[in-house]
């Protein structure tokens, strides 16, 4: 069987066949680390994560080499460290930091490498004189731009003509500029900059364009032809496109990235989610709500990546009363699913894998993960099924805590369940709602039951009820509990 994936350059979705099996090559956009990702970016890394899954899979865990950059120098880094009154390094220090916090709460894979745009001022440079020695590009005022009519194929990729890729965007337009369409590859430092944000280059002291970093980042871990190019649709254009017409223009004989893969933007109230716009949430922000990263990431994969997908509480608690089902089902037999060593080729359900296979659609692979999860719950003894829905889980980045850690946490999953009054005659003040309370509680309401005083039980339960601590009764007489 053969992955398929959507080709944003040729629009249509084509079998992927890479260059070299031994070495699958994917580029990813990271992010520009001048404040923390909202969850729009987060999308962005977890679609790619499952895409590196795969490929992982079909290809081998050492057959994938996955790049994802970070941009630690670019105008809005410079803007926000000065507003902060602190110098870059420590800026893009700390928001770097964050970021990797918030992916590792998602449960992302990290890439095979992530350079860092700083560490790379010589590779751009070496591809910025190749464009100026072919006529692709020039400089001006201390500036070098980027030639755009010097490449016949540029708006390819955003399917417009340059004319119309000028008037619909907000492209700088400048006296020093032959063309408005034109970009800059090289910009003069301003008087004041950071000493860090400063290189210095063949055409004066300055720092990069941020279209030329990922061309020069690519290539020096990819080389000049590659088989995947991903990133949010908002980079379409200018960023993509700008990075194919130098990345071509500097090697003439290469196609760049063969498939360019986008995903759709995170939506709020059909708005797309934006730092410009105002109406962002970020990662951190939802992880502080006492929302779990697993939640989150499950939630981020509900629709098809391609397609817009709106944040708002409904997908939340979807996805959580999804995860909680899946996470009973496997509670029943999780000393011997978490003993069993699991293979990352190990897709057993076809319905599965022949949706991640089509295009990444993840929806119809979780589909069959709810057919797997109603079949274990139809079946007391079931744990075929509840050995699938564990491998597939796992192979979609769930499953991370034991059961007892998801339901039993303790942590308090939302904020109304930290304190509760317990309304009992020898329980008079406001208690926390932790394990071991609870634990004396359920373990209070089967002595009750016990000596039959079934009024008292009943009590507890309310009480607990209240608190979204959920009572579960065993044929054996025990009972166990779990967080709502």
């Amino acid at each position: 069987m053969s992955i398929y994936l959507y080709n944003t350059l040729t629009r249509h979705k084509e079998e992927f066949k890479p260059a070299d099996a031994k070495n699958v090559r994917m580029y990813v956009c990271g992010p520009t680390v001048y404040d923390r990702p909202h969850l729009g970016n987060a999308r962005s890394v977890v679609v790619y994560d499952v895409l590196y899954r795969l490929l992982r899979h079909v290809y081998g865990e050492n057959h994938v080499n996955y790049v994802r950059n970070i941009t630690d120098v670019d105008d809005k880094i410079n803007a926000a460290a000065k507003a902060n009154g602190e110098p870059i390094s420590a800026l893009t220090k700390r928001v770097e930091g964050w970021f990797h916090d918030d992916i590792a709460a998602l449960n992302c894979l990290p890439p095979t490498n992530e350079p860092h745009a700083t560490a790379h001022i010589a590779e751009m440079i070496a591809i910025i004189e190749k464009l100026i020695a072919g006529g692709h590009a020039y400089e001006s005022a201390g500036h070098v731009l980027f030639r755009v009519e010097s490449y016949k194929d540029y708006g390819r990729l955003s399917g417009r003509k340059l004319e119309e890729l000028i008037a619909g965007s907000r492209v700088e337009v400048e006296s020093y500029k032959e063309n408005p369409g034109d970009f800059v590859l090289w910009k003069p430092s301003d008087a004041g900059d950071d000493p860090s944000s400063v290189f210095p280059s063949p055409w004066g002291a300055g720092r990069p364009g941020w279209h030329i970093e990922c061309s020069a980042m690519s290539c020096k871990y990819l080389g000049d032809d590659f088989d995947i190019h991903g990133g949010g649709a908002d980079l379409m254009f200018p960023h993509h496109e700008n990075e194919i017409a130098q990345s071509r223009c500097s090697a003439p004989h290469s196609h760049f990235a063969k498939t360019w893969v986008h995903n759709g933007f995170l939506t709020v109230n059909g708005e797309k989610m934006s730092k410009s716009l105002g109406n962002f949430t970020t990662v951190k922000n939802v992880l502080d709500q006492g929302i779990r990263g697993e939640v989150i990431r499950f939630a981020l994969l509900s629709s098809h990546y391609r397609s817009p997908l709106d944040w708002n509480e409904k997908l939340i608690h979807d996805a959580k009363k999804t995860l909680d089902g899946w996470y009973r089902v496997i509670k029943r037999y999780y000393d011997i699913l978490n003993n069993q060593s699991f293979d990352n080729s190990e897709l057993d359900n076809s319905e599965f894998r022949a949706a991640l296979y089509d295009d990444l659609n993840l929806p119809l692979a979780i589909s069959s993960m709810h057919i797997i999860a109603t079949s274990a719950n139809k079946i007391i003894d079931n744990q075929v099924a509840a050995t699938s829905l564990f491998k597939l889980g796992k192979f979609l980045g769930l499953f991370s805590l034991t059961p007892d850690e998801w339901f039993k946490g303790n942590h308090v999953i939302y904020a109304d369940t930290v304190n509760f009054i317990v309304n009992a005659p020898e329980f008079t003040a406001e208690v926390s709602v932790t394990n071991p309370k609870i634990d004396e509680l359920v373990a209070e309401r089967l002595e009750a039951k016990k000596s039959k005083n079934w009024a008292r039980a009943d009590e507890i339960r309310k009480m607990l009820s209240s608190q979204g601590i959920i009572l579960e009764d065993r044929p054996d007489g025990t009972t166990d509990w779990r967080r709502e």
